[in-house]
């Protein structure tokens, strides 16, 4: 077999984390890959907020923007493809691609970012980054003072809820079912105005991704401009897991204050490791991961 390509560090995954990352180590002039599969956690968003100097910008201008600014740096190399396989052999590790090209890094950041699981509900997917949305402070903005809904219950419905009241008065917590609220977090809510509607959502109306109504089985329709979810996940990538990188609880990978992982050598960043998920704090993470990344290496470095 041929010696693969060497990379000081290889980034997989070339968004916001991974390219901010590659910025960090370029400008430092490490050798650097970044490979990217396509598939941005927020592909479906029209428009990114609340990240200055690039408030209201598509996400695909913002990472296109970033990419060349990257690329400007000439040890940095970006490459599409998948990454299917990485393993460690002595100190370096040893990426294979789904085309079955091999690199070899002494570093890894993953900046895999997470798959969300959309419930089976009509509308749903056709609406999801639109109008029906994860994250306020990312969107609340553009819908607020409008007829709202959250989907949600129990303990999380009502935080949700309590939480969204910021941006709307008119809003209409869905239960999705009977209801688990206590009896004091019922009264809290309809002391503040809000609603709760305890029918089985069935079909979210829209026209192109733009929430019209949320349909119920107990025929009444309810009319919002949006809904906030917060929806299942699960990584992206099955290579963190495989090196034995550990999770939290929650799902996301586990990082310290440095973003390295609890494997040595292995570092993370972005939606991965974080329930955080906005560009901003993408960029940040991938700035840090770059940074301690060639720091590392310079304490590894024989002089």
């Amino acid at each position: 077999m041929e010696d693969p390509t060497f990379a000081e560090v290889l980034i997989i995954g070339g968004s916001y984390a991974g390219l901010a990352a590659a910025m960090s180590l370029g400008r430092a002039l490490r050798r650097v890959i970044i490979l990217d599969s396509g598939q941005p956690c927020n592909r479906s968003t029209p428009y990114a907020h609340n990240f200055l100097t690039q408030d209201g910008e598509t996400p695909s201008a913002i990472r296109a923007r970033a990419r060349a600014q990257v690329l400007a740096y000439p040890t940095v190399t970006f490459v599409t493809g998948q990454a299917v396989a990485a393993v460690r052999r002595g100190p370096d590790f040893w990426v294979t691609t789904a085309d079955n090209v091999v690199y070899r890094a002494s570093k890894l950041i993953f900046a895999t970012g997470v798959r969300d699981q959309l419930p089976d509900l009509p509308g749903f997917a056709e609406c999801w980054g639109i109008s029906v949305l994860h994250c306020p402070y990312c969107h609340g903005y553009e819908v607020h003072s409008q007829p709202l809904a959250v989907l949600g219950n129990g303990e999380a419905g009502y935080e949700y809820a309590r939480l969204l009241r910021q941006w709307t008065p008119q809003l209409t917590l869905l239960t999705n079912g009977p209801s688990t609220l206590t009896a004091a977090q019922r009264q809290q809510l309809g002391a503040a105005g809000l609603g709760v509607e305890e029918g089985e959502v069935t079909a979210l109306a829209h026209s192109a991704g733009q929430l019209e109504a949320v349909e119920l089985k107990n025929g009444r329709r309810l009319a919002a401009t949006a809904l906030f979810a917060r929806v299942p996940f699960e990584q992206h990538s099955l290579l963190p897991a495989a090196l034995g990188c550990t999770r939290t609880e929650h799902g996301h990978l586990w990082v310290d204050e440095l973003q390295q992982t609890s494997v040595a050598g292995v570092y993370a960043a972005g939606d991965a490791t974080t329930p955080m998920r906005a560009v901003a704090v993408a960029v940040a993470a991938g700035t840090k991961a770059g940074s301690f990344v060639n720091h590392a290496l310079i304490q590894a470095r024989v002089w």
